[in-house]
Parts: C-alpha cells; structure tokens; sequence
C-alpha cells in the first residue's frame, strides 16, 4: 500500500506528475462506474453541474463549454484510447463518418466531437459515465487580468469528502476553501498565484487523507470534516469515542489523488481527484498500523495544528491509534 508513505502533516505537498499517469485505472473500475451511475440518477444536481449564471454575466459564460468541450474531445478522443488501449478504442460510425469512442469494458459509445445541439451538462455526465475521477473545472474571474482569482464553473463530482460541491459552485479558491485551517492566513495568496502559473504540459499532483468511521464514498452531507453538524446547525458537539465504540468494519482510511492541470485552448485549470479507501483493519494486517497511529499524531503537531480537528481526530483518533497499536 504505498499510497500511505506520502502521508505528510503540510498542508500543501506538491509533485510533478507523468501526463501518462493523469487518469488512473485499476480493478474496482466497473464496479465504481456502476456506483456513479447509481448515484448520477439519485443525486444528479448535486453530483454534476455547470454554472450557469455567473454573476458577471445573464447567460452562460461561452468560455464554461470551452473548457468542457475541450476535456470532453482530449479524455475521449486521444487521452484513454492512447493510453488504455485494451479498455478504449476509437472508430468511424459507418453511416455518417463521425469518429466514435468505444469502452470496451462497459460497451458503451459517445461521439468524440460534441454536437452543438449536445447540453454542456450532457458532456459531463458522459465523462462520469466514463471515468472514475472525479472534475472540477475553473476560470479565472473575466475581471482578474493581472491577479486572477479562479472561479468553479463545472465539475463532475460523485464521491465528494464531507461537502456539498453544489454549494461550491461559481465560488472562488478562497471561498471554496474557507473550512479549512490555515487556507487564508497560509496559503490563499500564494494559492491564487501558483493556480495562475501552471503551465500547459506540466501537471502536478498531491496527496490528500482523513479516516471515517461512518461515512460512504458519497458523502456530501457530512460525516467527514468537524466542521460540520449532521443536522445543519454549525458546528457539532465532539464527543470522542473509545475503543469499544469504534465500528472497525465501517472504518476506513479514505485517500485522494489530486491532480491538476491546464487545459491548452481554453486555458482553464482541471482539478481531478480519484479517492481510495482501504479498512483500518486491513492496514494493521499489512503491518502498515504504526505508520497511520503516527500519521494521525502527527496532524496535532504539523504546521496546522487545527488541521487535527477540522479532520475530525478529536472523536475518532484515540479508539483508531488504540486499535492500529493493540
């Protein structure tokens, strides 16, 4: 499980990332495009959507369905066939020409090229019909020439961490940010700064974690960040529980992959994240227990300290350092 040694305590850990790797595959692929389905019918609004009235404007901003047109043609039309050749292939549709994409896998086929009569919405459910990633997309504000604040305009987003990204939408980095300990005192200015010199070509990724001892791979209503009551009411109560109390089998270490990287035409940014979850109980049989009991220790004393309590550690990390240690 080497996912686990790039635990770290900063709040910002960056790494250059091979464009190859930018899109992960492994073995849950159909089953998780199963489960994104499921929830695409459940919960459409809160999974996938597009801004559609920016402040700055009465309609939709044209740059929105660039930058979707443009991931859409780039992770269907050349990214996936070229790089999972045996998962995905392109072809010609024998009557009118119109280059196609085929998943092997789940034998589904969407046109390369969008339509103009396509929805942009339609480009993003059919992205999270076709990948397990997870994309949010931004622009910067058409009014921030010099120092641009980037905004969220779309995303496709089935396994969000504690959040509703609904209520994110058409919010910038700060404001998208603001639960977080430390985001505005240490990282907004240079944040804002380092989003507006990525460069096309060169994505960079981070690693991302917290344990929950309840919460599903969707979970937008909480159950993850201790910012947030259950019932909507501010903050919840903490009320630790004990070894006895802790549910193992519902316990699980939950990780993301974040990516991020410039789209060339459009110039818009692309957040991605792919989020793995591993059983506490199976990180202790793989001998990996000390390293995570260290791990959560470690959030009390990394250059956040908050960070310990916005991820919830004051209720669920004594029983889970208890269990990873006995």
């Amino acid at each position: 499980m080497q996912i686990l040694h790039r635990f770290t305590d900063k709040v910002l850990a960056l790494e250059t990332l091979d464009p190859s790797e930018l899109i992960p595959m492994d073995k849950t692929y159909k089953d998780r495009l199963a489960l994104r389905n499921e929830l695409l019918e459940q919960y459409h609004d809160i999974v996938v959507a597009v801004n559609e009235n920016p402040d700055y404007v009465s309609t939709q901003d044209p740059r929105i369905r660039a930058a979707v047109r443009e991931l859409y043609t780039f992770v269907l039309g050349t990214y996936l066939p070229s790089r999972y050749p045996s998962m995905f292939q392109l072809r010609q549709n024998a009557d009118s020409k119109e280059e196609m994409f085929e998943n092997l896998i789940t034998h589904d086929t969407w046109p390369v090229s969008l339509s103009v009569e396509t929805p942009t919405i339609r480009a993003l459910e059919i992205l999270m019909q076709t990948v397990d990633e997870d994309f949010l997309i931004l622009l910067p504000e058409i009014s921030s020439v010099d120092s641009p604040k980037y905004v969220l305009q779309a995303y496709t987003t089935c396994f969000p961490s504690g959040f509703n990204p609904r209520e994110k939408l058409g919010l910038r980095l700060a404001e998208i940010h603001k639960p977080v300990p430390g985001y505005a005192e240490k990282l907004e200015r240079s944040m804002d700064r380092f989003f507006a010199r990525v460069q096309v070509g060169k994505p960079v990724k981070r690693v991302n974690w917290s344990v929950t001892t309840e919460a599903q791979l969707f979970a937008a209503f909480g159950g993850v960040h201790g910012h947030q009551s259950s019932h909507g009411d501010g903050a919840e109560s903490i009320k630790p529980i004990t070894g006895e109390e802790l549910k193992v089998d519902q316990t699980v270490l939950r990780v993301e992959r974040q990516t991020l990287h410039r789209l060339p035409q459009s110039k818009a940014l692309v957040f991605a994240f792919h989020t793995y979850t591993y059983p506490i109980q199976q990180i202790k049989d793989e001998g990996l227990g000390e390293e995570l009991a260290l791990a959560i220790d470690g959030l009390k004393t990394g250059n956040v300290p908050a960070m310990h309590s916005y991820k919830r550690g004051d209720v669920w990390g004594n029983a889970v350092k208890e269990f990873l240690r006995c």
